[in-house]
């Protein structure tokens, strides 16, 4: 079954996970940026990352048969420091004309504080100026409050409402984002937000239209490997398999292509994968001998 990571933040990961996924089925992935579990304090450091998540990251996943994408995005964990947020919004236009960056994201509300709105509002704005979808991070803690904030802000930026992925909902948020016409995400977690059993019955009584399934994997306790899981899970639940595959192939490929940046069929066959190229000399092998590995 081919699968569409819609949310991982594989510059956290080891290269491992990169095979292991592709072994699971993982034919290509999204990856927003987001925070690196410290605050960064210059700009400097935000335009290494985006030039890795658009070099490196790219690299490292083609290894391994894996199209890999990216949002470009100020998260919002980090939208309240002062020494970065203004020079970070400023910096990302050059970012969003990229081929491989797919969406706007993660943006959105975290603390909930009038920077952070303001610079989801600034950030929304970038989004319709380039045709691109956004990636909406909702808060962990008073979600609701968070949840209906941001889908209102969605909606007076002007930007299309199937341009809108609301991620880390649950089943609270669920009825709520069907209804606005935008698109629902699901974080799988091991112990927090949704966890896998969670997630089939939430299938079995709304469906997959317009929903999305994604690990959201970083630094922390997460699982690269939690939308496979889920799709077996749904599988051994007698979901159909059709339906199964739009949940994890058909709906993030749809969503995403809207950005203009590839087509459905760029995805039908893997990147070409030559294991003895490097990138800016440096190759995933670490020294071994590509043709033994």
């Amino acid at each position: 079954m081919r699968i569409f990571e819609p949310h991982a933040h594989m510059f956290s990961r080891i290269t491992d996970d990169y095979e292991r996924m592709a072994l699971s089925g993982v034919r290509a992935v999204l990856e927003p940026a987001f925070w690196l579990g410290q605050n960064r304090t210059s700009v400097g450091s935000f335009i290494d990352y985006f030039d890795t998540l658009v070099g490196w990251e790219r690299f490292r996943a083609r290894q391994w048969g894996i199209h890999h994408f990216c949002g470009m995005a100020l998260n919002p964990r980090e939208a309240n420091d002062p020494r970065v947020n203004e020079d970070v919004i400023a910096v990302l236009p050059r970012y969003l004309q990229k081929d491989n960056v797919v969406c706007v994201g993660e943006i959105g509300l975290d603390d909930q504080t009038a920077i952070e709105e303001e610079c989801f509002a600034a950030q929304l704005e970038l989004a319709v100026q380039h045709g691109l979808p956004v990636l909406v991070h909702t808060p962990h803690r008073d979600k609701m409050r968070g949840f209906e904030r941001s889908l209102a802000m969605v909606k007076e930026s002007g930007i299309a409402l199937d341009h809108v992925l609301l991620d880390h909902g649950n089943e609270e948020t669920i009825k709520i984002t069907r209804d606005s016409g935008c698109w629902s995400g699901f974080s799988i977690y091991p112990h927090t937000k949704m966890d896998v059993a969670r997630m089939v019955a939430i299938v079995q009584q709304y469906g997959v239209e317009g929903m999305m399934i994604n690990s959201a994997a970083d630094w922390g306790v997460s699982d690269p490997l939690r939308v496979p899981r889920t799709a077996l899970a749904l599988e051994l639940a007698g979901v159909e398999r059709t339906v199964i595959e739009q949940l994890v192939w058909g709906n993030p490929v749809g969503f995403f292509a809207q950005s203009g940046r590839f087509v459905a069929a760029d995805l039908e066959r893997p990147p070409t994968v030559d294991r003895r190229e490097t990138f800016d000399g440096n190759s995933v092998l670490r020294g071994q001998d590509p043709g033994r590995y």
